[in-house]
């Protein structure tokens, strides 16, 4: 990949699920470009889309046609063993409910991504305490999720994200389950880390003043982006400060 490719394309992209009259079209040919060290909210109604355009990006699903180049590597051509290992070392998610294991520690959680890597017990405990750090929870990584708040649960699930240091952050509505407060706390650490370090973040979100953080704000209906706008259009076009 050169300084001028994009990080991750999308051309042509369709996908439909099931077969003659009972097919539905979820995407109609999608076009996406996202270039490293962008942040991206991706908006639209329920139904438009936008959840599928994720889960092929985040390569839980494929395209049924059309292509999906990451680093230049067409992934829609890819097996699955090795979309599991571009997810796996490229990849970091992070969900509206946190999907935090109850009777385990902070650390505990964020060593996952780590176990499965088979990474060393003592490496894998310092990397964990360090994105802990990173995301303002230094001296909480022996508590359950039971004994944190909900925006504490979330900065555990973006530090457990981030652990293995990924290219791309996928973030699934990672404000749904929060007050404004903590969501708009939330969206300053993402802020924080794609500015600082760079890391490249696409955002699913209903939520305007939300969106109103990210660098671009993608806007999806009936399967098809209908609008792609810079941050300063997007606030004017939502109407919201932050």
């Amino acid at each position: 990949m050169t300084a001028a490719e994009p990080l991750i394309s999308l051309r042509g992209v369709r996908k439909i699920y099931g077969t003659g009259n009972a097919a539905f079209h979820a995407l109609r040919g999608i076009d996406l470009d996202i270039r490293q060290g962008e942040f991206v909210a991706v908006m639209g109604p329920s139904g438009s889309g936008k959840s599928t355009t994720m889960n092929i990006l985040g390569c839980l699903d494929v395209p049924s046609s059309g292509e999906f180049l990451f680093r230049g590597a067409h992934v829609e051509t890819m097996n699955r063993h090795q979309r599991a290992l571009l997810r796996r070392h490229y990849l970091g998610f992070v969900f509206q409910g946190f999907n935090l294991l109850a009777r385990t520690s902070a650390q505990e959680n964020v060593e996952l991504p780590l176990l499965y890597r088979g990474t060393p017990p003592r490496e894998r405990h310092a990397a964990a305490r360090a994105a802990l750090a990173a995301v303002g929870l230094a001296g909480w990584e022996h508590h359950t999720p039971a004994e944190l708040s909900g925006g504490q649960q979330q900065r555990v699930a973006i530090a457990r994200a981030i652990v293995t240091n990924p290219t791309v952050l996928l973030a699934d509505e990672p404000t749904g389950n929060l007050d404004s407060q903590r969501g708009h706390e939330i969206m300053e650490l993402l802020v924080k880390m794609n500015r600082e370090h760079g890391l490249t973040i696409l955002m699913v979100t209903h939520e305007h003043d939300m969106a109103a953080y990210a660098s671009r704000v993608v806007h999806f209906l009936d399967g098809r982006v209908v609008q792609d706008v810079d941050n300063i259009k997007a606030r004017a076009w939502s109407g919201t400060r932050c």
